[in-house]
């Protein structure tokens, strides 16, 4: 039953994203190549594999991790890949206080919803692979950008941006500079589809925010 439920989820984001008209570009730059992130699944485990890369957008460094029960998902925005680093998705954030999306049957904190949604995408994947620049790499709590590899044989076999996935759906919403300039405006075009009432964006005092 929760297998059926996960990929139900899934063919509506690929719906979702089939609606971006444009490109989404990474945080480190390229488009991942699916062969290669395919080749990273393991039998029986989670895999999480992060890509450190040069200012000049090269490839300069990796880090692993294999587990057999999941990867824990410590906040809206959080991943911890062991006890000492945590993986931050870059430039997005849940809304303020608390929210009510009557279809899905949820309220509760915008934070618990964006959790329990990052928590879904994670769990379901059998890669989540990870970009990030080389300064990140020793940094307790690293800024990344994520895919995830979801595979079900016969009924789903994909490759998404997990902040992407995440802002269409209403999850999280884009952070904003000081200048009121978007930290990822690669990602405006899934937030207007967000917008459109999924998510958080279904609650009216959302957004009045």
């Amino acid at each position: 039953m929760r297998t059926q439920r996960v990929i139900a989820v899934y063919r509506s984001l690929q719906c979702l994203s089939a609606l971006l008209t444009t490109a989404v570009p990474t945080l480190a730059g390229g488009q991942v190549d699916p062969a290669y992130v395919k080749s990273l699944a393991a039998p029986g485990k989670s895999v999480l594999v992060v890509e450190y890369y040069d200012p000049g957008g090269k490839i300069v460094d990796r880090k692993g991790f294999a587990s057999a029960t999941g990867f824990e998902v410590r906040s809206a925005v959080d991943i911890a890949v062991d006890a000492k680093t945590t993986l931050r998705l870059y430039g997005l954030q849940p809304c303020t206080g608390d929210m009510v999306n009557q279809k899905e049957g949820f309220a509760g904190s915008c934070s618990d919803y964006a959790r329990l949604q990052l928590h879904t995408l994670v769990k379901a994947a059998r890669v989540v692979f990870c970009r990030a620049f080389l300064t990140e790499k020793n940094a307790v709590t690293q800024d990344v950008t994520c895919f995830g590899y979801y595979n079900y044989p016969g009924s789903l076999d994909a490759i998404d941006n997990i902040e992407e996935q995440l802002v269409s759906l209403g999850a999280l919403r884009l952070s904003k500079k000081q200048d009121g300039i978007f930290l990822r405006p690669d990602l405006e075009p899934a937030e207007k589809i967000g917008r459109g009432g999924f998510g958080m964006w279904a609650d009216p005092r959302v957004r009045q925010q």
